[in-house]
Formats: C-alpha cells, sequence, structure tokens
C-alpha cells in the first residue's frame, strides 16, 4: 500500500507487528530521524531545502519555475517519491508549490503531468508527476488533464550528461486526445535542463495549446 508522507514501518502481517507498525514514530525521508506524523521531512531537513527565487527561469524554451533547489533534503525526497513508494510525498511537493508560486501562476490553466514510460509506470505503479499535479490541482483548484504520452526506449535520465539530456530527451511525446485548452502549465517533479518540458511543449502546440508553461518540485541549478 502506498505511504502517505511520512515513512511508517510497515506491518508484517501479525497483530503485534501492525500494532507496532501504528505505534512507531514516522521518519524523516531524509536523515533518517523522527518526523511529524503526516510531514515526510523533519523540521531541520525542511529547514535545510535551498530556496529558488519567486522568478521563473527559461530552460529549453519553456518558462519553468520550481520552489526549491534540486539537492539535499530535496533530492531524498524526490528519490522517495520516485523509487521507494512514498506517494504521499507528492502532496508536500504540492503545498510547496502553491505557497511559493509566482502570483496568478495558475490562473485559467490546466496542469498536464510530465509523462512516464508505460514500461516505468508498470513498474512503479504510478507516475510520480501525476501525483503532484493532482495534489497541486487540488491545492490551486485547477483542471488537471493527463494526456501526453511517452514512447520510444526506456532509457533513465539518472546519470545522463547535461548536453547529451539537451540533444536527446528520453522517448517521444505525443498527446493523447483532441480537445486541449490553450493555457497548460506542465508538472513534473525535477526539471534540469528542460529538454523533455520542451519535448511536452512541442507536442501540446502541435495539438492547439497556445501558452505552455512548466513547474517542478525541484530544479537542478547550472553545474
Amino acid at each position: 500500500m502506498p505511504l502517505a508522507f511520512a515513512r511508517d514501518r510497515p506491518a508484517a502481517g501479525s497483530l503485534w507487528s501492525t500494532l507496532g507498525g501504528l505505534l512507531a514514530p514516522p521518519l524523516c525521508w531524509s536523515c533518517n530521524g523522527p518526523a511529524r506524523r503526516g510531514e515526510p521531512l523533519c523540521h531541520s531537513c525542511r529547514g535545510s531545502l535551498h530556496r529558488l527565487a519567486p522568478e521563473p527561469v527559461w530552460l529549453s524554451f519553456v518558462r519553468a519555475w520550481a520552489p526549491v533547489a534540486y539537492s539535499g533534503a530535496a533530492r531524498d525526497l524526490v528519490g522517495a517519491l520516485k523509487f521507494r513508494g512514498a506517494t504521499g510525498a507528492a502532496d508536500a511537493m504540492a503545498a510547496q508549490i502553491a505557497a511559493n508560486a509566482p502570483p496568478g501562476w495558475f490562473d485559467g490553466v490546466t496542469l498536464v503531468p510530465v509523462p512516464l514510460h508505460p514500461s516505468r509506470l508498470r513498474s512503479r505503479g504510478y507516475n510520480q508527476a501525476a501525483a503532484i499535479a493532482e495534489a497541486l490541482g487540488w491545492r490551486t483548484d485547477a483542471e488537471v488533464l493527463d494526456c501526453l504520452v511517452r514512447g520510444g526506449a526506456a532509457v533513465t535520465q539518472v546519470g545522463r550528461h547535461r548536453a547529451e539530456r539537451r540533444a536527446r530527451p528520453v522517448g517521444a511525446i505525443r498527446v493523447h486526445g483532441s480537445q486541449l485548452p490553450s493555457r497548460v502549465v506542465l508538472v513534473d517533479d525535477v526539471v534540469t535542463t528542460g529538454a523533455t518540458l520542451a519535448a511536452c511543449r512541442a507536442a501540446l502546440v502541435a495539438a492547439g495549446s497556445l501558452d505552455v508553461a512548466a513547474v517542478a518540485f525541484a530544479r537542478t541549478l547550472g553545474r
């Protein structure tokens, strides 16, 4: 069963282990120390997040914004969401995005999650970008439309050089459906070079969208 926000210890099937899982304190996904129930990070790790400026940046011709840098506790939290089943962390990420976004960023827009390759979706069981988008839609009262599909080879972006990411984003992006909104904000967990965002934007614009921007929980700073 997906974990919500903090890392509760899993039950082992017996009554005693179930009670132990309920009584055990939640743990921080970054430092492994105690955290408040309902919070994926402890107070200290939340305070260590590298906050970014409220102004958006341009990445591969896409206007993008994220509240924190992809480092330290933010990197650990993204890893927990992507690889360790901490789906509840998506709401904490959405809360950071909604509370700190540039004024009017979500007015009259439709949120579109960046797609996950079908093979990864099958193995992971969920798209982390879609989880963030759903939580963000609830917090901002914005519509969520999961209309992008990724094809091609299922190659991970992890470990690829920035120049390689720019030159060849992983997978081909296409639009599923015919009626698209004119104003779209793409949603992802992390943005690096913006190559994937650019591929998503190109597909949306070709299908009729006029204004495409992007948000993410974290952004990799230039190296």
